[in-house]
């Protein structure tokens, strides 16, 4: 039985995580850090646990084995690095730090600790997007030219999101550092090593923060990516469109086209989705540890290359430039 602590509800997700967890017959959430005391408190007692006022007793405890850190994205980096110096298992929320090296230095640490580590990178759970990264691994799309991903909401102009999603200071940006990083990821699994990104952000409700943002990205394979995202859509649909040299594929919400010259003689045709079984983050961490197998999918090296894409397309917008990644 793998036993978790949650660190912090500040997240969105911080409550579903934790069910997720309960809901695993291999692991149970026995204990709540929050650097809100009393969140905190009534936290732990709606989930049966105890709360631990201590960030410190939580990584002596010896009863705990892993931490789930859904703190203000501002805390990670101090969080993630003496937990694996504390030899806790770590599952986060994205982004993993705001700044390269604090990202590099919890690498290095949950490395050298043997650390079973994941980051919250859902998107790669679903089927449509696995059917599409099967066509280009199978190279059915040829070389891979360009792909472009739309993932936007209405919680800003809808008032839906918690007035803290806006805070620079605790957040490190926006909807691109929040629901951006989705399309960031994505693109990295798709497209390869990025190069640099150019970064248009806009204000649309007056908030501190970016809530309609695009950035531009050019990868090292000479592919061209583009992630737009926005807290300020309404009836928006989630898009992924990705093209190559011998074919393309769109992908718009649960549906999946593709066009290839080897599969479907030049012609579109809608694809019949099979099952991948792809567990959700969680559940992917929970049996990591278990098992004690390696994290292919949502692992350290994939969260640190998300960290500096995020610091490129915040240094490119607030220096009006192209910034290396």
């Amino acid at each position: 039985m793998v036993n978790v602590a949650m660190i912090s509800g500040w997240h969105v997700h911080a409550k579903g995580y934790a069910r997720e967890i309960n809901e695993n017959e291999n692991a149970r959430v026995t204990a709540v850090w929050d650097e809100d005391e009393k969140r905190g408190k009534e936290w732990a007692e709606e989930l049966g646990c105890k709360f631990i006022k201590n960030y410190d007793d939580v990584l002596k405890d010896p009863e705990i084995d892993a931490v789930a850190i859904v703190s203000p994205t501002d805390m990670h980096a101090k969080l993630i690095l003496k937990a694996a110096k504390a030899g806790k298992h770590i599952f986060t929320e994205k982004v993993l730090t705001l700044k390269n090296e604090d990202a590099e230095k919890a690498a290095k640490a949950i490395k050298d600790g043997k650390i079973h580590f994941t980051i919250s990178f859902p998107h790669k759970c679903g089927d449509t997007l696995n059917f599409v990264k099967k066509l280009v691994d199978d190279g059915k799309l040829g070389r891979i030219t360009y792909a472009r991903l739309r993932n936007c909401h209405s919680g800003s102009i809808d008032n839906w999101l918690p007035p803290h999603f806006y805070d620079p200071k605790q957040c490190g940006g926006g909807a691109m550092m929040d629901l951006g990083a989705h399309s960031m990821y994505l693109l990295n699994w798709f497209l390869g090593k990025p190069l640099n990104i150019q970064s248009v952000f806009t204000n649309i409700t007056d908030r501190p923060v970016e809530d309609n943002a695009v950035c531009l990205i050019e990868f090292q394979n000479g592919a061209i990516g583009v992630s737009e995202t926005g807290f300020v859509s309404r009836c928006d649909r989630y898009e992924f469109d990705i093209s190559g040299t011998e074919g393309a594929a769109r992908v718009t919400d649960g549906t999946v086209e593709y066009c290839s010259i080897s599969d479907t003689d030049r012609k579109w045709v809608t694809a019949e989705l099979p099952h991948y079984y792809v567990p959700s983050p969680i559940n992917y961490w929970i049996d990591s540890i278990v098992n004690d197998s390696d994290n292919t999918l949502f692992g350290i090296d994939e969260a640190v290359e998300l960290t500096k894409m995020m610091t490129a397309a915040y240094k490119s917008f607030r220096g009006g430039i192209k910034a290396d990644v």
